[in-house]
């Protein structure tokens, strides 16, 4: 019996982002063994594009076979032992999923947050480090609950001025603005695959610098999680076949196949993509009454939060987005936590970062509220 067919659909929302042909040509090659010559060839391509795109000298950078969200727990688990000072930079929910996971962990959380829509406070990030010269300091570059760009050179000096070891969340600002792992201090960051790079869910990111691999070194305990250990990641040779475990192989394809369509658009260029569909959306939306949730200086191009005028929210904002999916296969999110009913965050990522998309929207729109 075949399985169903499944219908075409445009995502707009929070993730996952559409794939490009090519990604999905790669992802069907024929399946080979993790120790074949081949693969490995690709597995070293892979790694040293993650280098680049990540911006950083580190040897230890590589995908992971897990989630973004996993990608968060390599880093943490391997960089915070019971009893640790934390401090989480908090702009929406993916700040509070570090914080909950670092409590998790048994280290001692001092979260700084923010007003919903605005970005962390240099000073009282700063105050706060100085005063508890934590372990690590965590925040997160492209908080997606919240559509906020987070400004992290400053913070990230301060940190490691006091010690501390700087871990940054960059799951949706990869492969969509620059990241600069290096020259901003950062010591451990993730991402996953279907975000900025387009392509299929199921792989994490991640980098770290040699100051985080000498930490998990000489932890009093040992990590809790093999397959996430990065000393013992660090001591596989690089390159080595799936490091003591079966590699996801065709997603290792897709990835790199995705990793290769970047680096021939070009950062530079993409970047620009992204921000030309997302001040294209803003200025279509503000038609309808949508307005932006971030001040410009702070606003992500590649998930914009757009407050939900009050007309649709009290017709029912849910089921204007149910209708977009069901009648013209538009996803698109709607605000998560206290932003629940408030906001639509609108996802411009990737191969969807283009005005094209952008037209299908407000075009769906317009026959909904004409």
């Amino acid at each position: 019996m075949h399985s169903p067919s499944l219908p075409r659909r445009l995502l707009l929302g929070s993730g996952p982002s559409n794939v490009h042909p090519r990604v999905l040509a790669a992802i069907a090659q024929p399946l080979i063994g993790p120790t074949d010559p081949n693969f490995v060839s690709i597995l070293d391509d892979v790694e040293e594009r993650l280098r680049r795109l990540f911006g950083t000298r580190n040897s230890l950078t590589l995908p992971l076979p897990t989630s973004g969200g996993g990608g968060m727990e390599a880093c943490l688990a391997n960089l915070l032992e019971a009893g640790d000072d934390i401090v989480v930079g908090v702009t929406g929910f993916f700040g509070e999923r570090m914080s909950a996971f670092a409590h998790r962990a048994g280290a001692r959380v001092s979260e700084v947050t923010a007003e919903p829509g605005a970005a962390l406070e240099d000073a009282l990030m700063a105050e706060t480090i100085a005063r508890l010269r934590p372990t690590v300091v965590a925040l997160v570059h492209a908080e997606t609950s919240t559509g906020i760009h987070q400004p992290v050179e400053r913070i990230a000096e301060v940190a490691r001025s006091h010690g501390a070891l700087v871990v940054l969340d960059c799951v949706t600002s990869l492969g969509g603005m620059p990241v600069h792992l290096d020259d901003w201090g950062i010591d451990a960051a993730y991402s996953s695959t279907q975000k900025c790079l387009s392509c299929p869910p199921g792989l994490a990111l991640a980098s770290f610098s040699e100051r985080a691999v000498e930490r998990a070194r000489s932890r009093r305990t040992p990590v809790q999680s093999w397959l996430l250990d990065i000393a013992r990641l660090a001591d596989c040779s690089e390159g080595e076949p799936g490091r003591g475990y079966t590699p996801p192989i065709s997603s290792i394809f897709a990835l790199n196949e995705a990793l290769q369509l970047i680096e021939e658009e070009g950062m530079p260029t993409r970047a620009s993509r992204h921000r030309a569909a997302a001040d294209a959306l803003t200025e279509g939306l503000a038609e309808f009454g949508f307005a932006p949730l971030v001040a410009a200086p702070n606003r992500l191009p590649m998930l914009v939060a757009l407050r939900v005028p009050e007309a649709i929210r009290r017709a029912g904002e849910a089921s204007l987005r149910r209708q977009l999916l069901d009648k013209y296969g538009i996803e698109i999110s709607g605000g998560i936590g206290p932003l629940d009913g408030e906001i639509w965050r609108i996802g411009l990522m990737g191969e969807n970062a283009r005005i094209t998309n952008v037209e299908a929207l407000l075009c769906a729109l317009r026959h909904e509220l004409g």
